[in-house]
C-alpha cells in the first residue's frame, strides 16, 4: 500500500512548485482523504497554467529557440599539456570547493557567520574548524567533520562528487549520442537509492515503476526545478572545452530525465560556463556566453540579470547578498535560482581569485557544498591545476570516495585524465 502521507507531502511541494511557475493554487490543499484522491488532485495541479510573464520550455529544441544570440563555439587556443591541466583544475577545483562547502550544508548565511566570528574567522578563508562556541559557552559542532581542516585527507563521498563521475559513467557504455533514458539506466544500475536526494530520488522511484524521459521528470516530482541537475552540469563542461553549445546540449540531456525548466537550465547554464572557462579569463564573458544557451525570458535569465545589475549597484558582497535574500529567498534551500544566484555573486565578487570565490560561495549559506564545487569548478578550469593554491587541493592527496558503484576510491587526476580523453573526441567532431 502506497504511504499516504508520503504523497501528501509531495502534494504539498507540488502546490508550491505550481506557485512558484505563476499558477493560482488557491483552491489546493495536500490533506486528500485517500490516494485516488491525491492522484486527482496532482493531475488537477499538473494541468493548471503557469505565469504568461516567463517562457520556459523543457524540450531542447524550444529551448534553442528561445536563446539569445552566442558564440555557440570559440576557438580554443590550448594544446594538450595546457587542456589537461584545465581539466585537472576543474576536478580539484569541484572537490575543493564542495569539501570546504561539507560541514555547513543547509546552514544559513546568519549562523556561519555567527560561527566564524565566534572564532575570530569571518570571512571564511580556510576549510572550517570542527567546533567552535556559542555566546552561552556551549559547543557547536559543524555536519560533517571529515570534511574541516583537523581531518580532511581526501575528498569524501558526496553526491555532487558522485554526479561529476556518473558522466564518464554514462559515456563508458553510452558513449556521447547518449540520452536521459541512458542516464536514468546508469543511475539504477551504479546508485544507491539513499545516495541520491529530492528530484533524483524522485526520478529514481518513476523509473523502477517503469515510466521513462520524460515522464521521470514530472510524474510525482515536485522538486523538479531544484538543484539536482545543477548539480551534475561540470562533467559535461570538461568534455565540451570551448564549445559551449555542446556542453549545454549535454547538460540537457543529463538534466532532463530528472528536471524541467529552470531545473534544467541551471544545469545547462554551469556546463555553457565551465565549457567558457576554458577560452576566458573574463567572468563577465564567462557569464554572457553561458546565459546565451538558456531562455532569455526565464526566470533562471532573469535571475542572472538580476544579479549582474546587484553586483553593479553595490560595491560589497553582504548587500548584494540581501538582496538576493529579499528576491530569492523564499526558495526552498536547494532551489535551484536562489543557490545560482550565490554561485554567480561569489563569481563576481571573487575577482578570478580561487580561494575568494569558493569562500564567498560557501559562506553565503544554502546549499554550501553544492555552490563551492560549481564556483572551484569554473576557477579551477579557468586557472588550471598547476595555479591552484596548496592550501586547498594538497589535503585532498589526489583521492576521491564516491558512493557510484564501481568507482569506490580513486585518484581524482584518474577522472581527469578520463575527461581528458572525451573531451578529444568531442573536440574531433
Amino acid at each position: 500500500m502506497p504511504d499516504l502521507n508520503y504523497y501528501r507531502n509531495l502534494l504539498k511541494e507540488e502546490i508550491i512548485q505550481r506557485s512558484e511557475e505563476g499558477a493560482d493554487v488557491s483552491e489546493f490543499s495536500p490533506d486528500a482523504p485517500d490516494m485516488a484522491s491525491a492522484e486527482a488532485t496532482y493531475a488537477r495541479l499538473a494541468g493548471l497554467k503557469p505565469s504568461a510573464q516567463y517562457v520556459e520550455p523543457s524540450d531542447l529544441e524550444s529551448i534553442h529557440a528561445e536563446r539569445s544570440s552566442g558564440p555557440r563555439r570559440q576557438r580554443l587556443r590550448l594544446n594538450d599539456t595546457q587542456l589537461r591541466d584545465k581539466i585537472l583544475g576543474g576536478w580539484l577545483g569541484r572537490c575543493a570547493g564542495c569539501q570546504l562547502g561539507k560541514p555547513v550544508e543547509g546552514w544559513p548565511y546568519a549562523h556561519i557567520r555567527v560561527y566564524l566570528q565566534n572564532r575570530n574567522e569571518y570571512p571564511l578563508n580556510d576549510y572550517f574548524a570542527a567546533q567552535s562556541t556559542r555566546a552561552d559557552g556551549s559547543e557547536w559542532r559543524v555536519n560533517n567533520p571529515h570534511a574541516t581542516r583537523e581531518l580532511i585527507n581526501h575528498a569524501t563521498r558526496d553526491d555532487d562528487q558522485d554526479y561529476t563521475i556518473m558522466s564518464l559513467v554514462v559515456l563508458r557504455e553510452f558513449g556521447l549520442d547518449f540520452t536521459p533514458d541512458d542516464v536514468g539506466k546508469k543511475w539504477l544500475d551504479t546508485l544507491p537509492y539513499h545516495q541520491v536526494y529530492t528530484a533524483e530520488r524522485e526520478t529514481y522511484r518513476n523509473l523502477i515503476e517503469g515510466y521513462g524521459y520524460p515522464k521521470s521528470a514530472t510524474r510525482w516530482n515536485p522538486y523538479r526545478e531544484w538543484i539536482g541537475a545543477q548539480i551534475r552540469a561540470d562533467g559535461w563542461g570538461y568534455i565540451a572545452p570551448g564549445w559551449p553549445e555542446k556542453a549545454a546540449e549535454f547538460g540537457f540531456r543529463d538534466a532532463a530525465i530528472s528536471h524541467t525548466k529552470n531545473g534544467i537550465y541551471g544545469e545547462m547554464f554551469f556546463a555553457a560556463a565551465i565549457a567558457a572557462a576554458f577560452t576566458t579569463q573574463d567572468m563577465h564573458e564567462c557569464i554572457q556566453v553561458a546565459l546565451s544557451e538558456i531562455p532569455r525570458e526565464s526566470r533562471f535569465a532573469e535571475m542572472v540579470a538580476d544579479c549582474l545589475r546587484w553586483v553593479s549597484e553595490n560595491p560589497n558582497w553582504e548587500d548584494a547578498r540581501m538582496k538576493v535574500d529579499e528576491k530569492y529567498g523564499h526558495y526552498n534551500w536547494v532551489h535551484t535560482l536562489n543557490n545560482a544566484a550565490l554561485v554567480l555573486l561569489a563569481l563576481l565578487y571573487g575577482g578570478n581569485d580561487y580561494e575568494k570565490s569558493i569562500c564567498l560561495a560557501v559562506q553565503g549559506g544554502w546549499d554550501t557544498d553544492c555552490n563551492g564545487a560549481t564556483v572551484g569548478s569554473i576557477l579551477g578550469v579557468m586557472h588550471g591545476a598547476d595555479q591552484l593554491p596548496g592550501k586547498w587541493i594538497d589535503p585532498l592527496h589526489d583521492t576521491i570516495v564516491s558512493g557510484v558503484f564501481g568507482v569506490n576510491k580513486t585518484h581524482i587526476s584518474t577522472l581527469a585524465e578520463e575527461s581528458f580523453s572525451w573531451a578529444q573526441k568531442v573536440l574531433e567532431l
